[in-house]
Order: C-alpha cells, then sequence, then structure tokens
C-alpha cells in the first residue's frame, strides 16, 4: 500500500509502523501487529492493516481514530493495584480500571505490563516502552512474581508440594517455581510464567478458598511499604535489573 504523505523530503527518517506503535506507547512490537491486522491502525487517513509499512514522525498516526505520537519519555511506574480494579484500558462493564489512579499524575500513555484479576491486589508495572514491556511479560525472560495467598480454612498439608511438582487442570498444566507454606492459612509462591488465574485455578482444584491474593514482588523489586493505590516511578537501576535479570 502506498501512504499519502506529508513530509516530501525522503531523506526524512522512517520506521516500520509497528515499531512506531511501540515507541509511541501503544503496546509491544508483537501486540501492535495484531492491532495493525485488526484494522485499527490509520496513517495519513489511510487504514493500515499490513506490518512492515514505513511511517515518519511527521506522519499522522491514528489507533481507534485517536492520534498517536512518538514519546520521548519513557515511563516506568509502579502501582500497587487495590483490589476491586481491572487491569485494562477501559471496562465495558463500568468497572474502576487501575490506570484511572495514574491519569491525574502522567501525560503519557501507560500500560499495564501483565494483569492481576479484579479480586487480587499488588504490583502491577505500568510503561510507554514496547519493548520493555515485551521483554518483561514474555515468559523467556524467566522473572519471578512472588504471591501471599491467604486462605479462609487450612490448607491441605500436600498442596505446595504438588503445585511445585505441577499438576493439570482442565487440560492446563500449572507449576510453581516456589510454593512454601508460611502457616496453615498463608502461602508464599513464586511463579515464572503466571498462567491466567494460575493460583486461583489451583486453589479452587483443592476445594480452597482464596481469602487475599497479593503480589509482593517482579523480578529484584518488591513491595516495601507501598499501600493500595501508591504508586512511583522505578529507578534506572530497577529498570535496568528487570531488563538484565538472570535466574
Amino acid at each position: 500500500m502506498n501512504l499519502p504523505a506529508n513530509d516530501k523530503n525522503d531523506d526524512v527518517e522512517t520506521m516500520r509502523l509497528q515499531v512506531y506503535l511501540a515507541h509511541s506507547g501503544v503496546a509491544s512490537r508483537r501486540a501492535s501487529e495484531e492491532i495493525i491486522a485488526a484494522g485499527r491502525v490509520s496513517v495519513n487517513g489511510v487504514v493500515v492493516t499490513t506490518t512492515g509499512e514505513k511511517v515518519k514522525a511527521t506522519d499522522v498516526v491514528c489507533v481507534d481514530g485517536k492520534p498517536v505520537s512518538l514519546e520521548e519519555t519513557k515511563r516506568y511506574v509502579l502501582l500497587y493495584k487495590p483490589a476491586g480494579y481491572v487491569c485494562t484500558q477501559s471496562d465495558e462493564k463500568g468497572r474502576q480500571t487501575a490506570t484511572e489512579l495514574l491519569k491525574p499524575h502522567f501525560s503519557e500513555r501507560l500500560y499495564n505490563v501483565g494483569r492481576l484479576d479484579m479480586f487480587s491486589q499488588g504490583l502491577v508495572i505500568y510503561t510507554n516502552d514496547g519493548e520493555f514491556a515485551r521483554h518483561v511479560s514474555h515468559p523467556s525472560s524467566q522473572i519471578e512474581k512472588e504471591y501471599i495467598v491467604e486462605t479462609s480454612t487450612p490448607m491441605p498439608r500436600d498442596l505446595a508440594a504438588k503445585f511445585m511438582k505441577g499438576l493439570r487442570i482442565e487440560g492446563v498444566f500449572y507449576k510453581a517455581k516456589l510454593a512454601e507454606e508460611l502457616n496453615p492459612r498463608r502461602m508464599r509462591v513464586v511463579l515464572i510464567e503466571g498462567k491466567n488465574r494460575e493460583i486461583r485455578r489451583v486453589f479452587t482444584e483443592f476445594e480452597m478458598g482464596i481469602r487475599s491474593l497479593k503480589r509482593v514482588r517482579i523480578g529484584t523489586i518488591g513491595i516495601g511499604d507501598m499501600k493500595p493505590g501508591e504508586f512511583r516511578e522505578l529507578t534506572a537501576s530497577e529498570v535496568q535489573s528487570l531488563i538484565e535479570v538472570e535466574y
């Protein structure tokens, strides 16, 4: 597809459309490719559905009809998500989104890296750096996520051992890197991949009701003395620790 140009100067630097979207804080490159394929992106008024199209900083790029632009300032924000908030940019059911806690404080479009379900609380990273988001969320990065689980009744004594050994539930295999019983109603769980609602599905398999589920660590970054609803920007060294993390 030949896109109408806003700038006739061929010397202006160009980049692939999915890279442009990633650098605009829309999503990671891979997720941006899916957004493009879905027909949600236009360049200078023309809908583009194939990846690899070249664009310039002077082109008008829109996602879902809203203009996006390259962001010079990269943000890396650590949020203590309270229970009752969902990790989406918007919610068709009208539920509160965790993003709303950050919008008054940042002009950049920030997106969550990974998710916590509505009833869980704890650490979620928000960023406008698509490549950073892809790295942190991809299982190959081997970044640990640590959770504290509290149950309403005492846990079976073999739950931790079985979770570490691995078990298959409805065709999906779940395995914790570490599961440690702290007391009869409290367990520390460390995951690498973290499949959708993994901890809740495992505990439900053992007929256990979860009273509280909190993510207290992502990689080397712990929750410290943060309280629900609080946030802070990650330091340069913290960002680097997540990029270079090795276990």
